[in-house]
Formats: structure tokens, sequence, C-alpha cells
């Protein structure tokens, strides 16, 4: 049996459309302690849904609801949360420009826009805080940025050489490692670009880089959130970060992993793209790094043996419901005792 003193870390993200991180957390909890084993749970985030939960979990903050709107124009309510007594805020632009808010059939890849992001910083940027921490994914437009940066532009926050006077520090949080182009090869069919609209993109892209301060074309992350990461990082003087790393740091994962006996994570896909910065990822890397074992429970695999050596799990199991994720949990101990 595990020691009873050394608990199991779990630190899963959500899955993505069916359960939320802490539901998935809680089921992991519930399996492990129905074998009497105890939990630490340690929800994760890479920049997209769920960032701002995760990061405010146990800080003191003031959630703030700021009017912008979704990709298509119409009226959304956003999130922007004040912590550190007041210098620091954090913006998840899904809140207005996720994919989840637009219906399949309403996905427009082309007349997508990033304007309800720079909304959102702006109405951060109006609260005088000295730092925005951005999260960009899970958007649903594949913009470069560009509406977002006139959002900007009209609250006199950036101008045509770049970030003015009146905007705080921007620190993007990524959720991928991609690079401009890629917002479009790689990313912009699953929110809605059909197979001729890439050339119009990728022109669009072309164009927008070379009109911007800064060309965002080789710089690693700027493909984040449909562009909106390259957009910002030229026309704002943002800093791009790996989402998944800094939001790992600020809840203190490492300490956690190593009074750890091992560590449970979890996603609704495990693809490739988990290998590209995601925060099942990083947790993986991190616990094989430090030698403690990493277990994963995630709602389809769909990642190739050589591709699942290179985060090196002990094991991957598919469950897509609470009830089988408890039940996977529980099945773990057994793995994890004769370690």
């Amino acid at each position: 049996m595990i020691e009873a003193r050394r608990p199991v870390l779990v630190a899963p993200d959500k899955f993505k459309g069916t359960l939320t991180a802490a539901q998935v957390a809680a089921a992991i909890a519930h399996g492990l302690a129905r074998a009497g084993v105890d939990a630490d749970i340690c929800r994760v985030a890479d920049g997209g849904e769920g960032t701002i939960d995760v990061l405010t979990e146990n800080v003191e903050h003031e959630l703030v609801a700021v009017a912008a709107h979704d990709v298509l124009g119409r009226a959304v309510k956003g999130r922007v949360a004040v912590v550190d007594d007041g210098r620091k805020a954090l913006v998840e632009v899904a809140d207005a420009v996720g994919l989840s808010l637009i219906e399949s059939g309403e996905r427009e890849a082309v007349a997508a826009s990033s304007r309800g992001a720079g909304e959102l910083i702006a109405a951060a940027a109006g609260m005088g805080v000295r730092e925005i921490f951005v999260g960009v994914g899970g958007t649903a437009m594949t913009d470069g940025g560009a509406g977002a940066i006139e959002a900007l532009r009209e609250a006199r926050l950036v101008g045509v050489r770049g970030p003015l006077a009146g905007l705080p520090r921007l620190t993007v949080l990524c959720d991928a490692r991609a690079g401009w182009e890629q917002a479009v090869t790689v990313f912009s069919p699953q929110k809605g670009a059909r197979e001729a609209d890439l050339p119009l993109l990728l022109e669009r892209f072309e164009r927008l880089a070379g009109t911007l301060p800064r060309d965002p074309r080789g710089v690693l992350f700027t493909g984040c959130g449909g562009g909106l990461a390259g957009g910002l990082w030229s026309a704002a003087g943002a800093e791009l970060k790996s989402g998944a790393g800094v939001v790992l740091d600020r809840i203190g994962f490492n300490a956690r992993m190593h009074t750890a006996r091992a560590v449970i994570t979890g996603e609704g896909r495990l693809d490739h793209q988990t290998l590209l910065g995601k925060a099942v990822g990083e947790v993986a890397t991190r616990s094989r790094q430090n030698g403690v074992p990493c277990h994963a429970i995630v709602g389809r695999r769909a990642m190739s043996e050589f591709e699942a050596r290179i985060l090196d799990f002990e094991s991957v199991s598919e469950a897509g419901t609470a009830r089988a994720i408890a039940a996977s949990a529980e099945r773990l101990v057994a793995a994890l005792a004769a370690r």
C-alpha cells in the first residue's frame, strides 16, 4: 500500500467540452479515496479556458465582469481578475472570443475577429494595474490579433509604432509552441476554416506581418490564439511565455510534486498538440525530469507510441465520464503500490 503520508498529486486540465478541470480532479480524488489513498488536488491550465480559475483558486482576488464582444460581434461578458493587491490582472480571452461560445455551424474563419480580446485587455488596463497576464488559448478566430489591436488603438493604448504610455506591461500565456503561419496551417481548421480559406488567411497574415511594428514571422509562440499572441507581441510589446510553465510555477507545482508519491494528470484528448506546450505535456515533462512517476487519464488517446514515449507516462487510461475516471484512478492504486 502507498505510504499514507505521501499523497498522489492530482493535476488534470479540463476535458474540453465535457468536464472542467475541477470535475476531473474530484473524480480522480474520489477513485483514490476508495482505495485508501490521499490526493493533493492541483488543477492545471495553459492559458486557455480555466486559467483564471486555476490561478485564483488560493489567491485573494477581485473578479470584475466587463463588457466585450464575441468573434461575430455579439455582446458578451468577460472577466478580469485583479490580484497581488491591485498590481496585476488576469485576462482569459476565451471569455469573449472563445471557441466554446460559437456553435459549430456558426464558425467563420475569415470573418471572426479578436476585437473582444482587445476590449478585455483595455478594461484591465483601465483598472490601474501594472501588469496584465493574457491567456490566449481556446480562441475561435484566426485574424493575427488585428481586431484586438484595433480595439487597443481606439482605447489609445497602442499606436502605429507600438505601445503607448497608458498600456501596462503585457505577458501573454501561450498554450502552444506555434509559429506565426501555424495559426493558419495547423490550428485554423478546428476553428471552421475550410481548405479554400487557407490561401486567403495566409495572405492576410503575410500582409499584416508587413504592417506591424515588429515582424512576428519566425518568432516562437506568435501563432497562438489565432495569431493574437503575435499581434500583441508586435503592436503592444507583449512578452510571450509558455502558459503551462507560468501556471505551474505560480501554483507551486514542483514543490508539491516532490512531496508526492506519483502524479496523475489528464485532458480530454491526448494527441500531438499535447507535445506543443499543453499543460498535460508540461506536467509529464516535469515529472520525468524529476523522477516522479506520472500517469494520465484522458478522454481519448490519439497519440502515437513514439510521441507517448517522449512524455514517458507510466500508463495512459481512457475514461470519458466522471464515473469512469474515478474507476480508472482506483485501478491505478495497485500500479502505484507496486513501485
